[in-house]
């Protein structure tokens, strides 16, 4: 193996140019402005895979519509603790997108978030007796304050008259409603918050593949860069690395070798959306409205008609479909899935299959479906709606991770999971929904980790982007009303 030349460190190499990497460049260029900091992009533009406004629901996720947050437990009771959480770390991200308006790093809020009702609806008599309860456990709580609930049609007629239209008038429906909803444009939101970094010195490299990932004898991390264009190699070095490259993370972690790494795997899902752009259609209906997932469904594909605001320009999205590609990324290679086995994940992986068969029976029925079946789906929401005004378009690959577990060999896990070597020189980000939504939250999160020398000093600052940082707004009424009146003003949520 030839010897190591000396080259000098950059402080921080963040592999990838979604809305992970620019908002942990955000942060930590304002905590350390004197670091030098880049981004590597495999793509010719950031924000061209999962946070691309048309790759994913935009949702804002905030735990005020979407049931899978609020499960339903074997005594009929509903916990909504991880609703709970879920909100709380969208506030987080809601005050720090503040401080950057406030501070001009953020142009008019209107060009990355739009204030957007957010709608739960159910029918069928079982269902609609969960939402009761479910509303009944949400009401009282600070975050969820002012959410309202019906069974009426008329009621909910005025909230979104395309649900109501066609229906059958005695069919039992429910819903849930919260003004206080928005809608997220995230590559609005990462190229903003790339292009002034840039202006303040941090470096963007576009068309570039990290091919490899090792560590150098001084401590620091070796990456060998590969040029998309002329097909250059280079070699650079870093003391911290974050791979935040969506589903590309996984092989990333795997080729730097660290223990961490080891058991993981992951389990690919793709999706499709119904798009509407017919200014008639998208007039009928202004919210994000989430239903109940299908028995088996991963959380990822719960049903929503979704208002989408991209580039000032309403749309509509109905979906997801779920499909199956071995893709790990939408840009992605065929054989990807194939080339994250290892010896450390098979076991993991062939138990997480044999526990969740009815993921693949869903997925299987899906495949199966029909286009008929497809857009009946969508008149269950918008009984009006017609297969002339609708058009398919394909969402980002999601990989769900697969984490190893002593008991079961592995375990199939929806949400977000950051992996960090002991050192804490180097960290990952595997998983999906909420994903975007949070990702300030688990920037700061992953901060803490690395960075545990750091945290006192960085303390103060951090509190001027996010005030009431280390706090739970869950248990502060007044300190909750605030601060989400606050963000609301500097957003201009209150349109």
């Amino acid at each position: 193996m030839p010897s190591e030349k000396p080259v000098k460190p950059l402080d921080v190499v963040l592999i990838g140019g979604g809305i992970m990497s620019a908002t942990l460049a955000a942060i930590l260029h304002r905590l350390e402005p004197g670091w030098r900091i880049r981004i590597y992009e495999q793509l010719g533009d950031i924000a061209e895979e999962s946070s691309n406004p048309w790759n994913n629901a935009g949702t804002g996720h905030a735990a005020l519509c979407e049931l899978n947050y609020t499960p339903e437990l074997p005594d009929g009771s509903v916990e909504i603790a991880k609703a709970v959480t879920v909100n709380e770390q969208f506030q987080v991200s809601r005050q720090f997108w503040s401080f950057l308006v406030e501070t001009g790093a953020l142009a008019e809020p209107e060009s990355f978030i739009n204030p957007t009702p957010h709608i739960s609806f159910v029918w069928g008599e079982k269902n609609v007796a969960y939402m009761r309860t479910r509303y009944d456990a949400m009401k009282d709580h600070p975050l969820f304050r002012g959410i309202e609930y019906s069974e009426d049609a008329q009621q909910i007629r005025k909230w979104a008259p395309a649900l109501i239209a066609g229906r059958k008038k005695n069919q039992p429906i429910a819903a849930t409603y919260s003004a206080a909803g928005s809608d997220v444009d995230f590559g609005s939101l990462t190229r903003q918050l790339t292009e002034g970094l840039q202006a303040d010195g941090v470096e963007l490299e576009l068309n570039r593949v990290i091919k490899d990932i090792s560590r150098r004898k001084d401590g620091s991390w070796a990456l060998t860069v590969k040029s998309q264009v002329g097909q250059t190699v280079q070699r650079v070095a870093a003391d911290f690395v974050f791979v935040g490259a969506g589903g590309g993370a996984l092989r990333l972690l795997q080729k730097s070798g660290i223990p961490e790494i080891r058991g993981f795997g992951g389990f690919p899902v793709s999706g499709e959306f119904l798009r509407s752009d017919d200014p008639g259609v998208v007039a009928k209906h202004a919210a994000k409205v989430y239903g109940k997932a299908s028995v088996g469904a991963p959380p990822m594909s719960v049903p929503h008609l979704d208002t989408r605001i991209v580039d000032g320009h309403p749309s509509l999205m109905f979906g997801p479909y779920a499909g199956f590609s071995p893709k790990f990324l939408k840009h992605g290679s065929l054989l990807d899935l194939f080339l994250s086995i290892r010896l450390h994940n098979i076991r993991p992986m062939l138990s997480v299959g044999f526990s969740n068969l009815d993921l693949v029976r869903y997925l299987i029925g899906q495949l199966a479906a029909s286009k008929r079946s497809k857009f009946n789906a969508l008149r269950e929401f918008m009984p009006t709606a017609k297969p002339k005004d609708w058009h398919r378009i394909t969402a980002g690959q999601r990989v769900q991770v697969i984490k190893p577990d002593k008991d079961k060999g592995g375990v199939l896990q929806f949400g977000t999971e950051v992996v960090t070597s002991a050192d804490g020189s180097i960290a990952g980000l595997l998983g999906a929904s909420p994903g975007a939504s949070t990702a300030v939250p688990i920037m700061f999160g992953l901060l803490a980790k690395c960075f545990p020398d750091h945290r006192d000093r960085w303390d103060a600052t951090i509190r001027t982007m996010v005030p009431t940082y280390g706090k739970h707004l869950g248990q502060d009424p007044q300190l909750a009303d605030e601060t989400i009146e606050r963000t609301a003003r500097t957003l201009h949520l209150h349109r």
